[in-house]
C-alpha cells in the first residue's frame, strides 16, 4: 500500500540525523521548510508531536484534524490543525498511504494496563517525549495525542482499536511542509509487546530542509 507525491522543491538540507530505538528528537522547523522522516528498516513506529514555535499551547490536535478532513487516518494532503485551529504542516508526500493519529503514544502506565505490571519499567514514548522536550520548554501539560507515522492501527467495525503490523518497507518515508515555524518532538518508539515496531524497534532518519 503506498501514495506518491511530488515533492516539493527543497531548500538548503539544515539536518540530517538517524535517530536509534527508543531514542528521541527534537528541532525547529522555520515555515515553507520540509521534514522527512524515514522508516530506514520497515516496521516502525515514529511517535510524532508538532508545536507552534511562538506558542506551545497551540499544539497539534487529532481531534480537530480527524473532524476537519472526515478521515480517521492521515496520508499525502492531509493539514495537521492546532489546537487554534491553525494548519502547522501539511503531508505533502507518502509512500505508505496511511498513518494513525487515534492509538496515541505509550507510556509505563499503559504498559502495565496491557501487558501486566513485569513490564513497568520498561522505557516508553511518554517518558521520550518529556526527557527530550524540556530542552523547549514542553512538559507533560503540553502533551496531547500524538501521530504515530508508520504504525498501522485498524479501527473495528465496533470502534475499537488494535495494533497490527506495520505497513511500510525498508525506506518508506513521509515527507511534510511547514505551514508557521514549528517545533517538532519524536519518540522513536522503543515498543516491545506489541506488533506495531514488528517486535523489533529500529532507527529512524530525520531530514529537514529549509524554505525552498
Amino acid at each position: 500500500m503506498g501514495v506518491t507525491a511530488v515533492l516539493l522543491p527543497h531548500g538548503v538540507l539544515v539536518l540530517d540525523e538517524v535517530v536509534p530505538s527508543g531514542d528521541g528528537f527534537l528541532a525547529t522547523v522555520p515555515a515553507g521548510g520540509s521534514l522527512r522522516i524515514v522508516d530506514l528498516e520497515g516496521n516502525q513506529a515514529a511517535d510524532t508531536l508538532f508545536y507552534d514555535a511562538h506558542d506551545l499551547d497551540n499544539r497539534y490536535s487529532a481531534m480537530d484534524t480527524v473532524r476537519e478532513q472526515q478521515q480517521a487516518y492521515l496520508t499525502t494532503g492531509s493539514q495537521l490543525l492546532s489546537t487554534d485551529l491553525d494548519v502547522l504542516a501539511t503531508i505533502t508526500a507518502d509512500t505508505v498511504g496511511r498513518h494513525d493519529t487515534v492509538g496515541g503514544a505509550c507510556s509505563q502506565e499503559s504498559n502495565v494496563i496491557r501487558y501486566g505490571e513485569q513490564h513497568r519499567h520498561q522505557h516508553a514514548c511518554r517518558e521520550t517525549f518529556l526527557r527530550w522536550g524540556a530542552a523547549a520548554g514542553i512538559g507533560a501539560r503540553q502533551l496531547t495525542a500524538n501521530i504515530n507515522f508508520f504504525m498501522n492501527v485498524p479501527l473495528t467495525s465496533e470502534g475499537g482499536l488494535t495494533f497490527a503490523d506495520g505497513l511500510s518497507s525498508p525506506g518508506a518515508y513521509v515527507e511534510l511542509r511547514a505551514e508557521r515555524d514549528i517545533v517538532v518532538l519524536i519518540s522513536n518508539c522503543p515498543q516491545l509487546n506489541n506488533p506495531c515496531n514488528g517486535w523489533n524497534p529500529t532507527p529512524i532518519q530525520v531530514l529537514v530542509w529549509g524554505p525552498a
